[in-house]
């Protein structure tokens, strides 16, 4: 059982903007024993971390790469719980009790992300923040009066706001747009060093650089092997490798992609009210978020991904449209880059995530995100998983189940 290999990212984050957040890590010298195997010390595998140490389980986390050193670092950390799909189309490819279901667990996802950086007391630069949908090829006007209906239908409080109620509040020229709250920006570092940190505190051991060339399941558990020759027997494994997805797990529609982002100059003007996060209803869409010191991030311009050879070649093009768009929607902004990078995320034709068993195994579990909720969708995993191994199941596991 191997995951594939790729370069998850290239240029600068705007992160690296400040030093790396330390986390305490060790090269293994030998065989482990534990509860549960983790590979992966990137988002996921740090919420999955601190939820099974609290669970009093023994974790190992082990990376091919040094922590946070894969897709994580590439993250815009724009922790929303809106789907790429809508609402009012998710219905027609899981029906629409399950996309009910899926939307309301999202949300209450993101709300228990929040509550629990805070009560573990991470610093991570958490701030909420509003979401503004804009209409694009994908929804018009019509379509988002229809998506706002689906989510209030489910008890989601939103306002549709007109062409002329966005061009005098946001000072945006489009058709129509959603407004919704209870959404959150972060630093996906420092988010990441949080909670390795705090399952660290309960006993977790992180292991990196640690390339594991095997996995093995038996009627005891599994038994892990690496490529220095050490072997790490444990009751689970779990695969919280992001978008290196593991052989011989498919889901229809998946598909890996491009992403490119830039980062502004700290702006000296005021920028949109409550600096609410905006995107479109568009594929691709455009996605915007501020920073503490005042800069905006935008990304998309997202295309399959190829080769790392492709997508780094396509980038000066890339950053340049993602500027002019930029410059269209908010004239008055600098959009000059201080920072620019592209990175690669999951795709799914329902813009839902992988999290749960392997097929045909019982000790085996993978987290493959999709689309553009990553953070979000690691915290979902967290809690999957803690219900699946520590607990009595999960009554949401069958709708993110892998399948192959």
């Amino acid at each position: 059982m191997l995951t594939q290999k790729r370069d998850l990212r290239t240029g600068t984050p705007v992160w690296a903007a400040e030093r790396k957040p330390p986390v305490a890590h060790a090269s293994l010298d030998g065989n482990l024993d534990t509860d549960v195997l983790i590979v992966g010390a990137g988002i996921s595998g740090a919420l999955l971390a601190e939820s099974l140490t609290e669970a009093a389980l023994d974790v190992v986390v082990v990376d091919r790469r040094s922590p946070m050193a894969g897709s994580t670092s590439a993250s815009t950390a724009l922790l929303q719980h809106a789907l790429d799909t809508p609402l009012s189309e998710l219905g027609r490819s899981l029906g629409q009790q399950a996309a009910d279901r899926v939307w309301r667990r999202s949300r209450l996802v993101v709300a228990a992300l929040a509550e629990r950086t805070a009560r573990l007391g991470i610093e991570a630069e958490l701030a909420p923040r509003d979401a503004l949908y804009l209409a694009g090829d994908t929804l018009d006007a019509r379509g988002l009066e229809r998506e706002a209906k689906a989510r209030r239908s489910i008890g989601l409080d939103v306002e549709l706001l007109g062409r002329r109620e966005l061009l005098e509040r946001y000072g945006i020229r489009r058709s129509a747009g959603l407004l919704g709250s209870g959404d959150f920006v972060a630093d996906p570092r420092k988010l990441t060093a949080g909670y390795l940190a705090a399952a660290g505190a309960r006993g977790a051991r992180v292991f990196a650089p640690v390339e594991i060339q095997g996995v093995k399941e038996n009627t005891r558990g599994v038994v892990a092997s690496t490529t220095a020759g050490f072997r790490i027997r444990a009751r689970h494994a779990v695969f919280a490798t992001g978008y290196e997805v593991v052989e011989g797990i498919q889901a229809k529609g998946h598909s890996i992609q491009s992403t490119w982002v830039i980062a502004t100059r700290p702006q000296r003007r005021k920028l949109w009210p409550s600096e609410c996060m905006i995107w479109e209803a568009s594929a691709p869409y455009l996605y915007l978020r501020t920073t503490g010191d005042g800069r905006v991030i935008c990304g998309g311009a997202d295309e399959p991904f190829s080769s790392a050879e492709r997508r780094d070649s396509l980038s000066r093009r890339k950053f340049a449209l993602l500027q002019r768009r930029l410059s269209s929607m908010f004239p008055a902004l600098d959009t000059t880059p201080d920072f620019a990078w592209a990175g690669t995320f999951g795709s799914s034709e329902t813009g839902t995530p992988i999290i749960g068993r392997l097929p045909g195994k019982r000790r085996l579990y993978a987290v493959l995100g999709c689309g553009g909720n990553g953070v979000t969708f690691s915290m979902l995993a967290a809690q999957l998983l803690r219900n699946l191994i520590a607990g009595d199941g999960d009554r949401d596991a069958a709708w993110f189940a892998p399948r192959r």
